[in-house]
């Protein structure tokens, strides 16, 4: 039972590990696209961010899509996105045709960043299910060292070498198509279908004879009202409190800074005096890091629960930013304590707010609303995402980076005094319990 639920866990959170690829594998190539298409600051922080464009609309499109025609299909779809998009950059000699292809990209990438902890969620049993929704959060960054790793590699590989790095992203792409085939729809999905003998069958894999039945009952109970969802119901007085939660812990997810490491780490580092070849090796200790400590994450997180990761890692968080920005305030900026602090600072995101928030975002709805609501949380974190990606480079030339990371800085201490009042503990209960106990607040 347990192996079975963890081989669904490992297939859906393939298509974590192409989000983290994508979004992770622009980040070698920007010191090459940038003279090769002629892009100014603001020009590469469009292009950057055209993936992000994507993602809002794959978002948008997949709680719609995901509740009618079944998780497991439309991230099938996203696969294919996905191979299109890694070919189609890779081939790209105009920045039009690049953009577009990296735009259906980010399309994939929404599809999965919404339906593939949503799917994961549905399936696992309560006791395990915040380890296997992080595993989603550990496939995204095992995709993000395979980008990094990957651009290293390539790198000397000539000046097509950036065409390379994107065109890596076709295998896993064809991995996911194909291991889909081999998992089961969403039983939760399946009974709002009223399909209750196909979502038995499931239940009986992944909880046991013990439990399918009663999950089944319980399950039916929330779903007694058969109208057809809206997204005007996430604003009933019962579910709003639980979309704000969603929307604001999505958005500080993102403006916390971690995807101006991620995207921009290589150029942050040339701007320090650091080579290409250097600063990308760099890179692969960021990555190194992440996925370390989203393993630590992953061990804990069923243990001492969502909420005291979020604000230790907050705290975390806030102290290497500061002290990131002081380095940068004082021109103390050549040596290792640069690496240090961001190192410290992935490790903090990492262990905390990085898988968390995809967890109780997935934990946080009602049965019948939690796609739409996903949905709405997720595109204001790939909205956030977008405008934190827009805005870095521009505010490193024009801020200075002191200035920069101080923001951050604050924007981490304002996410942590958020949670210490008003996000709850989701740990060890049902997705009805849950559903249960939101409801008589």
């Amino acid at each position: 039972m347990k192996s079975y639920v963890i081989l669904i866990s490992v297939v859906a959170a393939l298509g974590g590990l192409l989000f983290g690829f994508d979004t992770a594998v622009i980040s070698g190539t920007i010191n090459f696209i940038q003279p090769y298409f002629g892009l100014s600051e603001a020009g590469l922080g469009w292009t950057v961010s055209s993936l992000l464009f994507g993602c809002i609309a794959g978002v948008m499109l997949a709680g719609k899509a995901g509740d009618h025609y079944g998780r497991k299909k439309v991230l099938m779809l996203a696969a294919l996105l996905f191979f299109i998009s890694a070919v189609g950059s890779a081939t790209a000699h105009s920045l039009i045709f690049f953009l577009v292809a990296r735009i259906l990209g980010g399309l994939a990438v929404g599809v999965a960043s919404i339906l593939s902890p949503m799917y994961i969620a549905e399936l696992a049993p309560a006791k395990y299910r915040g380890t296997l929704v992080s595993l989603n959060q550990l496939a995204i960054v095992i995709g993000i060292l395979v980008a990094f790793f990957s651009n290293y590699l390539l790198v000397g590989t000539g000046e097509n070498n950036w065409r390379w790095m994107l065109l890596v992203m076709a295998a896993p792409a064809i991995l996911l198509f194909f291991s889909l085939f081999l998992v089961p729809e969403s039983p939760r999905w399946l009974a709002a279908r009223n399909r209750n003998d196909e979502a038995l069958k499931v239940l009986l894999k992944t909880s046991g004879k013990e439990s399918a039945l009663a999950e089944l009952k319980e399950i039916g109970e929330t779903l007694t009202v058969h109208e057809e969802s809206k997204f005007s119901d996430l604003l009933t007085p019962k579910i709003k409190p639980l979309l704000f939660i969603g929307i604001i812990l999505a958005v500080f997810q993102q403006i916390t800074g971690i995807n101006t490491i991620m995207y921009y780490a290589p150029k942050i580092f040339a701007n320090v005096g650091q080579s290409n070849d250097s600063a990308l090796l760099q890179t692969i200790l960021i990555g190194g890091t992440n996925l370390v400590f989203t393993l630590v994450a992953m061990v804990l997180i069923d243990r001492f629960g969502r909420k005291l990761l979020i604000i230790i890692g907050s705290m975390g968080m806030t102290l290497m930013l500061a002290g990131l920005s002081v380095l940068f305030f004082t021109n103390q900026t050549s040596g290792v304590l640069v690496l240090v602090f961001i190192l410290g600072y992935i490790a903090f995101f990492a262990a905390s707010l990085g898988p968390a928030v995809w967890v109780v975002a997935a934990e946080l709805f009602p049965n019948r609303l939690r796609s739409k609501g996903m949905s709405i949380a997720i595109v204001s974190l790939w909205i956030a995402c977008a405008i934190v990606t827009i805005a870095f480079p521009i505010m490193l030339e024009r801020l200075s980076g002191g200035i920069t990371f101080l923001i951050f800085s604050l924007i981490c201490l304002a996410n942590l005094l958020y949670v210490l009042k008003y996000v709850p503990e989701t740990k060890g209960k049902t997705l009805e319990e849950l559903e249960k106990e939101f409801a008589k607040k």
